[in-house]
């Protein structure tokens, strides 16, 4: 798998780097970031923390913004980011709109035409990335967790109930937690997946599958997941209702760390202020 360096920073004593490679998935070019501690660059195999980012974001907007890389290299992790829908494949009218089409990729793989063909941002997550960052950085094949924002906020909640085993930590920030009842996540789930009705995992519906309250009543995560969420958040009544995620996660006994921070946004500041908190959350659980 070919893999193209774009830039390469030096940062607290690692390297913040952005590549692109080939992706099956997206049927094209694909941009992702990767930071390497100081430990990496010593020859030591480090866990890997992937960021989902949220709408319109790209995969330095987490690396540019959130102040991640310090608390990073203290404690030894990778952090891993990726572009929030394919760029390279187009489809007339991908651009049309902000919170759909390009930059809204969901972190699910389309089933409707014409998406289906490259708008496969779960596979690309969850394959492509994986194996082109353990395959060409020295992390590990066998510790990674997953965070994200908003948007990946619900990838990283849905991604780690879908795939078992394959997150060992999990966190979000401001997430999108019940998409098949929220504008966001319903435009997206029809244009992508079509009219809701019957899926194929444990009675959920087509667009259950991709809900984060519908899946942690049938599968849930091993560990505590953590999210924080602002009071002030303009989107929180409307797209992110998060009292739906803590019932769902009391309701099937899933353990969950909810906090509520009073006069946060949904902004970078917002994110830059407890980003701390998930990466140190993330490294209780993939380093001990």
């Amino acid at each position: 798998m070919s893999l193209v360096t774009r830039s390469e920073h030096r940062a607290y004593d690692g390297v913040q780097g952005f590549y692109e490679h080939e992706s099956a998935a997206c049927q094209g070019t694909m941009r992702f970031g990767v930071y390497l501690p100081p430990q990496a660059l010593a020859g030591q195999r480090v866990p890997a923390l992937y960021f989902l980012a949220g709408l319109t974001a790209t995969e330095e907007t987490f690396a540019q913004k959130a102040g991640a890389q310090r608390i990073a290299a203290e404690l030894g992790l990778a952090l891993v980011t990726c572009d929030t829908s394919p760029r390279a494949y187009r489809i007339p009218g991908d651009d049309e709109h902000w919170d759909f089409g390009q930059g809204a990729g969901f972190y699910l793989d389309a089933t409707v035409e014409p998406w289906s063909a490259a708008y496969r941002m779960e596979s690309y997550v969850t394959r492509d990335l994986r194996e082109a960052v353990e395959s060409r950085f020295l992390v590990r094949d066998d510790r990674r967790g997953i965070l994200g924002h908003s948007m990946g906020g619900h990838g990283a909640l849905t991604l780690a109930l879908r795939h078992p085993g394959l997150y060992q930590s999990l966190s979000a920030l401001a997430p999108i937690v019940a998409p098949s009842h929220v504008p966001w996540g319903q435009k997206a789930l029809q244009g992508y997946l079509g009219s809701d009705g019957p899926g194929g995992m444990q009675g959920l519906s087509r667009w259950g599958e991709h809900d984060a309250c519908e899946l942690v009543r049938v599968r849930q995560f091993p560990g505590e997941i953590l999210v924080d969420q602002g009071t002030e958040d303009k989107f929180l009544e409307r797209e992110l209702q998060p009292e739906r995620f803590r019932a769902a996660c009391a309701e099937s006994g899933q353990a969950l760390r909810r906090r509520l921070h009073r006069g946060y946004d949904h902004s970078y500041f917002f994110i830059a202020t407890f980003i701390e908190d998930h990466l140190r959350h993330h490294a209780q659980a993939l380093l001990g």
